[in-house]
């Protein structure tokens, strides 16, 4: 019989890493939860371990995951690299024998600095549409509290984030806000990442941008 979590109910990232823990010693595992934001970064989790992994929708908000281990996994696919979990280490390039780190910016509200909402929210179109237009791109956004905002269907901003999604930018979206929100359905662009995941991302970072 395959190993049992019941993580309806706990919050990011609870269920990412009781789910982890258990493959340590599990081939299989089933795992129950509560909400889409769950249901996507355990469905991530399972493929970075080398897993096949079913969705079984039980129509009262409850999602059942089964994940399996593939045969034939190695010792250094089950022992992966952080950088290659999901909540692993930031994408890392070589460069001889050092290492880049990567550049990280955060964007925790749907507008920018403090003072009059409405100028924020013009001084965000431009940092994002400006940011396109620079030499050097960060490697990962990371949007949280209501930064989440930006990245929904309707959002002021959303076709500058999809061409910076589409020229190699990581877009990572909190999903505990999106819930928090009730935007999950409506997320456009990006991944629905976890506590896990962005606290991995910021303490990898070479550099943390917060505009």
């Amino acid at each position: 019989m395959p190993e049992m979590i019941d993580a309806r109910g706990l919050a990011c990232p609870q269920p990412v890493i009781l789910a982890k823990k258990a493959l340590e010693h599990s081939a299989e595992l089933t795992v129950r939860v509560d909400n889409m934001a769950a249901v996507e970064n355990v469905k991530r989790l399972a493929k970075s371990q080398g897993c096949r992994v079913t969705v079984t929708d039980e129509q009262d908000r409850t999602w059942t995951l089964t994940l399996t281990r593939e045969s034939g996994l190695d010792a250094a696919q089950k022992h992966a690299a952080p950088k290659d979990i999901p909540g692993g280490a930031a994408r890392q390039e070589a460069v001889g024998t050092a290492v880049c780190a990567p550049s990280v910016i955060l964007i925790p509200s749907e507008t920018m600095g403090q003072g009059d909402d409405e100028l924020g929210r013009l001084l965000m179109r431009g940092f994002f549409h400006t940011l396109q237009e620079l030499d050097t791109l960060p490697d990962k956004i990371i949007f949280y509290n209501s930064g989440v905002k930006l990245t929904v269907n309707g959002s002021d901003v959303l076709e500058d984030i999809r061409e910076l999604a589409q020229a190699g930018v990581e877009m990572l979206v909190c999903g505990t806000c999106l819930n928090f929100f009730s935007l999950t359905d409506r997320l456009a662009v990006g991944t629905i990442s976890n506590m896990y995941e962005i606290a991995d991302v910021l303490t990898s970072a070479g550099r943390l941008i917060r505009p």
